[in-house]
């Protein structure tokens, strides 16, 4: 950044600003340089070294407290951005907004430095649909240029289902690692491919992964009936909470008790009434709104804020905001290489200050960085069979059945599907990809057709008996 040469008042300004890291307001300012000018000389220089990003203002009016700018730097120490082991290049700099360097600069106070708050539901109620607008028309322009993958035009979720293996993992692994899963990329991957369980590890993670496959898998096999809806979002949460809840009963519902959240002054809604109230209003708005990356980003938002699930609410709007690109076409937004402690300072800034500038910075960071990588897995893939995808929801369908119904004559039940629901030209080709399918089944793919690890291995044993003459 290059600054002009500044006055020698304004020299001091600096220099008193140093000495005071907490910040001073105009009136303690003038009070302690040597013979100071009038006051609104003073709040005129602090105006100027506000433009030109020396210092930032937190507050309004009296109560505005001006303290020096930190250099936003993800390598230096604490207070910072950090992304563990990067190196310093421009790819891993998390440019910061005037608004976001501000936010950031409140959330990093101590906690008893930031003052207590709740849940305004003003800062919902005046978000208008294609009006407000959390991000500009060119940043949203910025954004579809770069997750533009020429299948706008094609069915929603044609271009999930063809990066499908690789988006569980990339999704799943990031996504978890923001909630202090220590599942490296590559247990991840031979978690959701293979069902191999890594070694000293705790199960919960393993778990939270397996759920994070079956959610996204649902966003795109369902792509063209998800949505901005309740069912769609008590979904999600259900199938990311399974067996992590303290209370199995919370999972897929909203809450009806008070929560809190760690690290913060923010004391979300605690009224039920009004919590699902706010919920239908969110998912209301949502729907309402135009572009994708603006819905995305809504969700980011406001889910996280109305908290209205006992837990992994940040989860379903990591997901949820997923829905849109994912119906649309559109690259997804994975959040690899986020760091943890700059999604939560974002977050906190969203639920202490209701700004969402720090979050936004974050959001266009990270979209960039998820574009850049499906760029290149988008020129790795092969082409999809077309029958597979052609016959993809029968194929889904009659595998399942088999499994569940504990088919042991597997040739058979094929075959008088096929007579059934296939056209009579595919329908050999069709019986020999299920037949391959059936082989190639493993815990780590099952949830591709909805079915439970017991039914799976309910089914394996008995076609063990049978195959043993037991």
């Amino acid at each position: 950044m290059t600054f002009t040469i500044l006055s020698t008042k304004k020299e001091k300004i600096l220099s008193l600003l140093a000495r005071h890291p907490d910040g001073l307001d105009s009136e303690r300012i003038r009070n302690t340089l040597k013979d100071p000018p009038h006051l609104r000389t003073i709040q005129r220089w602090l105006a100027e070294l506000v433009a030109k990003e020396r210092i930032v203002a937190v507050g309004k009016g009296k109560k505005t407290n001006y303290r020096l700018v930190e250099p936003i730097d993800i390598h230096a120490e604490s207070p910072t951005l950090k992304i563990p082991g990067a190196e310093k290049t421009h790819e891993t700099y998390i440019p910061l907004s005037e608004g976001g360097r501000e936010t950031f600069s409140y959330v990093r106070r101590p906690r008893s430095g930031r003052i207590p708050v709740g849940y305004e539901r003003t800062f919902l109620h005046a978000y208008i649909p294609n009006t407000t607008g959390y991000l500009s028309k060119i940043t949203c322009n910025h954004l579809h240029r770069i997750g533009d993958t020429g299948q706008f035009e094609r069915p929603a979720g044609t271009h999930g289902r063809a990066i499908l293996n690789r988006l569980l993992i990339d999704l799943s692994w990031a996504s978890c690692r923001l909630e202090g899963n220590t599942y490296s990329r590559i247990d991840t991957q031979n978690l959701v491919e293979f069902g191999r369980y890594a070694e000293g590890k705790d199960a919960q993670e393993a778990q939270m992964i397996l759920n994070h496959k079956a959610a996204i898998e649902l966003l795109v096999d369902e792509a063209e009936s998800i949505g901005f809806d309740t069912h769609t979002f008590l979904s999600l949460h259900g199938l990311l909470s399974e067996n992590l809840m303290p209370d199995p009963n919370a999972g897929g519902r909203l809450r009806t008790r008070p929560v809190q959240i760690s690290g913060s002054v923010f004391v979300p809604l605690a009224i039920p009434q009004v919590i699902e109230e706010c919920f239908h209003q969110i998912l209301q708005k949502a729907s309402e709104i135009e572009d994708p990356f603006e819905q995305a980003f809504f969700i980011l938002v406001q889910i996280p804020y109305l908290q209205p699930f006992e837990d992994l609410n940040k989860r379903v709007s990591r997901l949820g905001a997923n829905i849109p690109l994912i119906r649309q076409n559109l690259s997804p937004l994975t959040f690899i290489d986020v760091p943890e402690r700059a999604y939560i300072d974002a977050m906190l800034g969203v639920y202490e200050m209701n700004r969402v500038e720090l979050l936004r910075d974050l959001f266009v960071w990270a979209y960039e960085r998820s574009a850049r990588e499906y760029v290149i897995v988008r020129k790795s893939l092969a082409e999809p069979d077309p029958l597979r995808l052609r016959y993809r929801m029968q194929l889904h369908e009659l595998v399942a059945d088999i499994v569940r119904n504990m088919c042991m004559d597997v040739l058979q039940a094929i075959d008088a599907y096929a007579g059934d629901h296939i056209d009579e030209q595919n329908r050999s080709a069709f019986v020999e990809m299920v037949q391959d399918e059936i082989k190639r089944l493993h815990p780590g793919i099952i949830a591709r057709y909805r079915l439970r690890p017991s039914e799976f291995l309910a089914w394996q044993e008995a076609r063990q008996r049978v195959l043993s003459g037991s």
